[in-house]
């Protein structure tokens, strides 16, 4: 092994320390930090190896890698003789694989590489002798390196959602347990004991925050048109402006005043929708037939891989495109024929009405529409369809944005309990209905108790 380059330097320190037989893993990673930057700068990158004490106590990796303030990859490393083996099964480093993409496992002599979950390459360094060095460099190398692929289906973006999503739920808990009752994380429950939920547990505050952030996020990347990277820098100013609710909340906890102890996991998450394709995500989205709405199966799907109990005992399964189209164009005929309204769901007509039926106005929509518990907006969508396609069929295409403005959105309603399908909701009708640049008037979707 060459003097004086970085493996024989960080041997050198290795040695030192464990000489001193004081050592612990904290000891090494100095050290370690120095030979991943070293190695990037000889292949030409700029990266930065970060050990931030507060985030590891709250469930992060012990290094986060990054270039230029986008995530690279991460490292998990043990004490010096540790049983990788017996760490591989550790619930710790299956969460890890299951949601970080680029990961090193190593006891500083031992580096073992994973790639979206999947064991990659191990090098071993000789304490003694110096043999596996090239095998090390290599090995870093290529974590570095890694090219992680794109994206391209909702199964995948599920399955890395929700690993993500249960490392952001655990590091809240802790971060939620570590800091006092005036803490930034305390203060946000009690907001939203106000606003939402009177009786929130502190587990289900750090279930909705996770879920609130993903698919913020995804909403947010769902709306990114510009060539610039997506990040979560600019994800509060992408959301649907049709969300006031949720872009405020997501200004809040996404934005600048993230707590430190889980941006590191916000961070990776707005990586990986960065790198996937959403334009093949929602290619399906939209159809007329719409027999697979993606964005249903993208929830349902995310559920059943975030937490599949609570996607059993919340009753989170969609009810099939065919029975929807069903019922709705079955209430349109009965208001067609039994009622006598020709424009059927289509009308925007008002009758007048006794003052004290609501609030005192005079008239009211002859067809007003209510789903009382809309989930993640599957009937609305479908109303919304057929109402757009009797446009078409009638040559009222042209006054589509103007109708969804003025005699649309303030007869449609929703009510939704949970916060995340109520996020799809928006984020849903809003792609159908090609808002913001359609209009700023707010749908008319709630989240309630």
């Amino acid at each position: 092994m060459v003097k004086n380059n970085p493996i024989s330097i960080y041997l050198s320190e290795i040695n030192k320390a464990l000489m001193a037989k004081t050592a612990t893993e904290h000891t090494h990673r100095p050290a370690l930090k120095s030979l991943v930057e070293a190695i990037a700068s000889a292949s030409g990158m700029d990266v930065t190896a970060t050990n931030e004490p507060k985030q590891v106590d709250c469930g992060a990796p012990d290094y986060v890698i990054t270039a230029n303030t986008i995530p690279l990859g991460h490292i998990e490393a043990k004490d010096v003789g540790k049983d990788l083996d017996a760490v591989e099964k550790s619930e710790q480093l299956k969460r890890y694989l299951d949601g970080l993409p680029n990961l090193i496992l190593t006891d500083y002599l031992e580096f073992r590489l994973y790639v979206f979950g999947e064991y990659r390459m191990t090098a071993i360094l000789d304490r003694v002798t110096g043999d596996g060095a090239d095998e090390i460099s290599s090995l870093i190398a290529e974590f570095l390196k890694s090219k992680i692929k794109t994206i391209t289906s909702p199964s995948n973006l599920a399955k890395r959602m929700g690993g993500l999503a249960r490392l952001m739920r655990d590091s809240i808990r802790s971060a939620f347990n570590a800091e006092d009752k005036g803490g930034e994380l305390h203060n946000q429950l009690k907001g939203f004991r106000q606003v939402l939920i009177e009786d929130l547990s502190e587990d289900e505050f750090a279930d909705m925050y996770a879920q609130t952030i993903c698919y913020g996020l995804f909403a947010a990347r769902c709306n990114h048109k510009d060539k610039e990277p997506f990040t979560r820098y600019k994800a509060a100013h992408e959301l649907p402006k049709t969300n006031p609710f949720l872009r405020k909340i997501f200004g809040h906890i996404a934005g600048p005043d993230l707590d430190e102890r889980v941006t590191w996991i916000v961070d990776d998450l707005a990586e990986l929708l960065d790198r996937t394709d959403i334009a093949t995500i929602l290619k399906d989205f939209g159809r007329r037939t719409r027999r697979e709405d993606p964005v249903v199966h993208f929830y349902e799907t995310f559920l059943a891989e975030y937490d599949p109990k609570m996607r059993e005992a919340r009753g989170v399964y969609y009810t099939p495109e065919p029975v929807v189209s069903y019922i709705v164009k079955s209430v349109d005929e009965i208001l067609k024929r039994d009622f006598k309204i020709s424009e059927g769901l289509a009308d925007y007509s008002k009758v007048k009405v006794p003052k004290t039926l609501i609030g005192g106005k005079k008239e009211a929509h002859r067809v007003t529409i209510l789903d009382p518990a809309i989930g993640t907006g599957t009937f609305l969508h479908e109303v919304i369809a057929l109402i757009r396609d009797h446009m078409v069929t009638t040559g009222q295409t042209g006054s589509w944005s103007s109708y969804v403005s003025q005699h649309l959105l303030p007869r449609i309603f929703g009510f939704e309990l949970l916060m995340t399908p109520y996020a799809v909701c928006h984020m849903k009708l809003g792609l159908q209905l090609g808002i913001p640049a359609m209009t700023s008037k707010p749908m008319s979707v709630s989240a309630s108790t």
